[in-house]
């Protein structure tokens, strides 16, 4: 194998955090193209292609344009091509010039319905990242029927998905990829403790949650949310809450299912109700509580109610998803 393409979305760092979970397990170079900079910590013979952004105003013929009014789905036809934006005409140009210099033999797309068609117009064997809701638009259809595989990262029977069942074999269900699925889960928790992971709560809601909780006698730690410091690995923090607050995205229940850990989720609002769909299968399964943002009053007895779970994390299959999404890569490799 002479390289492999990776397309990495720019909204958020899920993708990201998927593409670093997976790469290990990905055998060859890889020539990753996104809009975000470049990790810090690149694996070794990784190449990263910073691309132009597509999504900002511009200028054509003399006047700026909102790239909104251009067109950009082509009368429903795609999700985002806009009329005239050269930064949009740069991104394929730079993928398709790197496909012929990398001499690349395969493309992953996570996630973007242009460019997985992009690259199977380029020749170029294709796998499709999907992600759960209700995706069973003629766009999303478009991608997975031009995909030679497309990858599910979550359990099948936990959170079908009409959009994908048409598709048979071609659809490879790895389970929940998290960067911590190979990490040994540390036994101890403290007691009537909370950590909040990211933008799980908003701003307003999570002040009110902090005095809520320590009047009620629960401790609580933020990772990640505006006014708290980044941290790369919570790892310890995972594995030491009582219960852990979290939005419905892949990443973070992948990783709270790593840890093994009583949750509590908070759906956040989605393009074709990505996240409401795994919260509502969460619950369902009784894997975590699902909740919208907490009325004043309503967090402690959330937490109440989570702290009394004992889910069985392990019908998320998060043990060798990545290694599943990598021989999954692999088999399109002519």
């Amino acid at each position: 194998m002479t390289g492999l393409g990776w397309y990495v979305h720019h909204h958020g760092r899920g993708h990201l955090t998927r593409f670093e979970a997976v790469r290990p397990h990905v055998i060859g170079p890889v020539v990753v193209f996104s809009s975000l900079d470049a990790p810090t910590d690149l694996p070794e013979d990784t190449r990263w292609v910073v691309l132009p952004r597509d999504d900002a105003p511009y200028d054509r013929a003399g006047r700026r344009v909102d790239p909104q009014s251009a067109d950009p789905t082509v009368g429903g036809l795609l999700h985002w091509a806009p009329l005239g934006h050269p930064g949009h005409r740069q991104r394929l140009a730079a993928i398709a010039a790197a496909s012929v210099s990398h001499d690349l033999d395969a493309f992953v797309v996570d996630v973007s319905v242009e460019v997985a068609l992009w690259v199977r117009l380029l020749g170029l064997p294709t796998v499709v990242v999907a992600q759960p809701g209700e995706r069973t638009d003629g766009v999303h259809a478009l991608a997975y029927r031009a995909a030679d595989r497309i990858i599910a990262p979550w359990p099948r029977a936990l959170v079908p998905s009409a959009a994908l069942e048409e598709f048979g074999d071609r659809v490879e269900w790895i389970g929940g990829v998290s960067r911590f699925a190979d990490r040994v889960v540390v036994a101890r928790r403290d007691e009537r403790s909370v950590l909040i992971l990211g933008q799980a709560l908003p701003g307003e809601a999570l002040a009110r949650a902090r005095d809520e909780a320590e009047a009620a006698g629960w401790t609580m730690t933020v990772v990640g949310a505006d006014a708290a410091p980044w941290q790369a690995d919570p790892w310890d923090q995972l594995c030491a809450a009582t219960v852990v607050v979290s939005a419905a995205g892949q990443n973070s229940v992948a990783d709270i299912a790593a840890a093994r850990a009583r949750a509590l989720v908070i759906a956040q609002d989605r393009p074709f109700g990505e996240q409401a769909a795994t919260a509502e299968a969460l619950d369902r399964a009784r894997l975590a509580v699902s909740t919208p943002v907490p009325q004043p009053g309503g967090l402690v007895p959330l937490l109440e109610r989570a702290r009394m779970l004992e889910p069985e994390w392990s019908t998320w299959q998060v043990a060798g998803a990545p290694a599943r999404a990598a021989a999954a890569i692999a088999s399109v490799v002519r």
